[in-house]
């Protein structure tokens, strides 16, 4: 059968032979046993729907076999035998181009060089996944190849609900993910309605289709490195970034050092990611040994290299032993999966890689001890370089939460907030989010480099000419984003599909799209696929994240995020999703996305002001009722520029009037 033909066939009616286990791919840890006997069968049951009754005798063992193994029923019999990559659009099966494009999408999420765990279909986070069984990727993938400009496919937490009748403006994909009743968010709710096959985590832009590899946060943390050395008033050369979390995203950290020019040690407990991202030129170099780590770095420091170290143990060890030997760390932060800290997110000191694993399958309770062991270990090691001078800051990944959890010495004086800031609410809150810039990304769907390089080329070109006319508020982040978008080829940033991200505000976002759609009605491009990571201005509600810099009390409400999503499902989104968890957990946070393919048509062109003007304004709208000043000035700004908005702003009140 030729690819067109198997991504039409989907679930094949006669079942493919079994598959081995290989050994030499990155896979999910073994989840921990969570189901009673009877909520197997319940699992087995929901498993076994997608077959007709004529397989199942086959299936009930093979599946139960699963479940036992690995805690979930993955049905890795039905992977494909294609390859799995982000195919030119022409070369996917369909009646809609917009579904051809959003397959493409599902395909690079899945990408051996994308996915963190490709064979249980996580992209990355440890758990954040595309979808929940190859069944469903099968089954979607069918559905889209099937569907029309007037159906739209509705997605229940990985689950292909099926295509319903709708209009050319409407969404081609409704996701949602994780959508839990919020008294059923802790991270055991989340183990038994996955295991069970019901819901799934779908992080951020795992389950939304718009993973386009660590580029994504290549990009977010060179500009977070940059800024927190201007913070501590140094520059990055010859100065030290230690940090941990080559997984996924947190892969991007020793690449991020790099393009902002510092030396960067990253630890990483798993040797195969460490691998991974050694031979994509993520790292520069790889040490095994703490003991020879030290005089590789006081070396690097020595001699203002430009280079990243993975360091393959525990992150506590470096933190530790450069105290030890009074090694000055300039940043530090962490990034490992901390929201998934009892699955495989984090991992304890003292114990091998595979003594962890099998620790976590078969004695979570003494898996989670260890693990908040270590966390008040780590929390200790920190708070000694602070108080030499480093400047450490949360990286969104629940480090502090957690570790308080753990009863960690995290807090400051008050008790009640943490003694180290968010990154977001000390550098990317008020520098960007409150002025509306946030992370833009595009994907030529043409596959082509060449398309690639071009569209690198109009962006630089709208944003050297917005530059010029830019407030002084703004003018940093203009400048910082030309940078980027010049070295952005230089730098080697794809993997995966032919995408670029860039920070940019709606005006900023408005025109490169319109450059975009232009060239593509011209015949000098194909077609794009616009999109941006939740973790942006409005997508995202999540108190120690992306909404830590809001003190006005509302910072655990997700109005902002579920508005956000509905105002792209009308305004021209071609998909939108929104989840629960992401970042920093199952249950602490509500994020929304979109997709949108440009086709050189008046029509998206019309889609893309009307949405991407919303996507952002949105946000700096909230953060502006926030009273923050910076998104204050940003909606005032807008008002300016389109007088059909008309946005609330709020009184300030003199302080001393409130002593009481």
């Amino acid at each position: 059968m030729t690819f067109k033909e198997q991504i039409q066939q989907g679930i094949p009616s006669i079942l493919p032979e079994p598959k081995p286990y290989e050994t030499d791919i990155n896979h999910a840890p073994k989840r921990k046993e969570i189901l009673s006997d009877e909520e197997k069968k319940l699992a087995l049951r929901n498993a076994l729907r997608y077959f007709e009754p004529k397989d199942h005798p086959v299936l009930v063992p093979e599946f139960l076999e699963e479940l036992n193994t690995y805690g979930r029923i993955y049905m890795y019999r039905l992977r494909p035998d294609y390859k799995m990559y982000a195919r030119p659009i022409e070369e996917y099966p369909g009646k809609s181009e917009q579904a051809k494009a959003i397959m493409l999408m599902i395909q690079n999420n899945l990408d051996y060089a994308v996915a963190q765990h490709p064979h249980e279909l996580i992209t990355y986070g440890g758990n954040g996944a595309v979808f929940s069984n190859w069944a469903q990727y099968l089954l979607t993938m069918k559905y889209l190849s099937e569907m029309t400009d007037e159906q739209t496919l509705t997605m229940y937490s990985g689950h292909p609900m099926g295509l319903f009748p709708s209009h050319k403006e409407a969404p081609r994909v409704v996701v949602t993910n994780g959508m839990v009743i919020p008294n059923y968010s802790k991270p055991d709710d989340w183990e038994k309605f996955n295991a069970l096959g019901v819901s799934q985590y779908g992080q951020m832009t795992a389950g939304s289709y718009m993973y386009i590899g660590p580029q994504g946060i290549v990009h977010g943390t060179t500009i977070t490195v940059l800024n927190g050395f201007r913070k501590i008033k140094k520059s990055p050369t010859g100065g030290l970034f230690a940090t941990s979390g080559l997984g996924g995203m947190s892969g991007a950290q020793p690449k991020a050092g790099n393009i902002a020019g510092c030396v960067t040690v990253c630890a990483e407990v798993n040797p195969k990611i460490t691998k991974i991202r050694h031979e994509q030129g993520w790292v520069n170099e790889i040490v095994e040994n703490i003991e020879d780590l030290v005089p590789r770095v006081k070396k690097a420091l020595e001699n203002k290299e430009v280079i990243s170290i993975a360091y393959l143990g525990n992150v506590v060890d470096v933190w530790e032993r450069f105290d030890q030997e009074n090694l000055h760390i300039d940043l530090g932060s962490d990034q490992t999966s901390l929201h998934n800290p009892w699955a495989g997110g984090y991992y304890p000191i003292g114990h091998t890689f595979e003594e962890s694993n099998e620790m976590m399958a078969n004695n979570p309770e003494k898996f989670k001890e260890e693990v908040q062991k270590t966390l008040r270990r780590h929390a200790d090691a920190i708070n000694k370089h602070t108080a030499k001078g480093t400047y450490f800051f949360d990286y969104g990944n629940a480090f502090l939460l957690e570790a308080s959890r753990a009863g960690a010495d995290v807090f400051a004086k008050n008790g009640i907030d943490f003694k180290y800031p968010s990154y977001v609410q000390d550098i990317m809150g008020p520098m960007c989010f409150d002025y509306g810039f946030g992370p833009f990304r595009w994907v030529c769907a043409s596959g082509k480099p060449e398309d690639l390089a071009k569209t690198d080329a109009i962006a630089l070109q709208v944003l050297e000419e917005m530059k010029k006319n830019s407030p002084e508020e703004i003018q940093q982040q203009m400048q910082d984003n030309i940078q980027w978008i010049k070295g952005a080829q230089e730098n080697k940033l794809v993997v995966g599909s032919q995408a670029r991200i860039l920070y940019a505000d709606a005006e900023g976002r408005i025109k490169i799209a319109e450059a975009f759609n232009q060239a593509i009605a011209k015949g000098e491009i194909g077609y794009v696929i616009l999109g941006r990571d939740h973790h942006d201005v409005s997508g995202t509600d999540s108190p120690y994240r992306e909404t830590s810099n809001i003190y006005d009390g509302s910072k655990f409400t997700a109005d902002m995020a579920i508005q956000n999503v509905i105002g792209d499902s009308f305004r021209g989104a071609t998909w939108v999703s929104i989840h629960n968890g992401g970042g920093v957990g199952w249950g602490e946070v509500i994020n929304g996305g979109f997709g949108m393919v440009l086709d050189g048509s008046t029509e998206a062109s019309r889609r893309l002001q009307s949405m991407l003007f919303w996507d952002v304004n949105n946000g700096i709208s909230r953060r502006n009722w926030a009273r923050n000043d910076e998104a204050i000035f940003a909606i005032k700004r807008a008002m300016q520029t389109q007088p059909l908005l008309k946005v609330t702003i709020p009184n300030k009140v003199d302080d001393a009037l409130l002593n009481f």
